[in-house]
């Protein structure tokens, strides 16, 4: 049996990594946490309060909203940030993920 990968050293808070990791291009969770270094179920929450942190320093949380594979449906008024479990218009559940960006500015 392999022994677990230790998580990498950090040298800044999850937030700070997370948006670090945001300002460079967009992302889904799954690659947040991989890049991180944090559960996938948690990055929804610190994106929570990164989003309001961030007008702050004059940028923005941005989403590109998930949508279904099989008819196209997309999710453009959900306000969660998780990926739903199924369309509701066709109830498949291959669904592309959200993703995650920052934006500067106030457009």
């Amino acid at each position: 049996m392999t022994e677990p990968r230790p998580p990498a050293p950090r040298y800044a808070t999850i937030r700070r990594a997370l948006a670090d990791v945001l300002r460079t291009g967009p992302a889904s969770a799954r690659e947040l946490s991989q890049q991180v270094g944090i559960p996938e179920k948690s990055v929804a929450d610190h994106l929570a309060h990164l989003a309001k942190s961030l007008p702050a320093h004059g940028e923005r949380l941005t989403i590109t909203p998930p949508e279904c594979l099989a008819c196209g449906y997309a999710f453009a008024e959900r306000a969660r940030l998780t990926r739903p479990s199924r369309c509701p218009q066709c109830h498949g559940t291959h669904l592309a993920e959200p993703l995650f960006g920052i934006h500067r500015g106030h457009d």
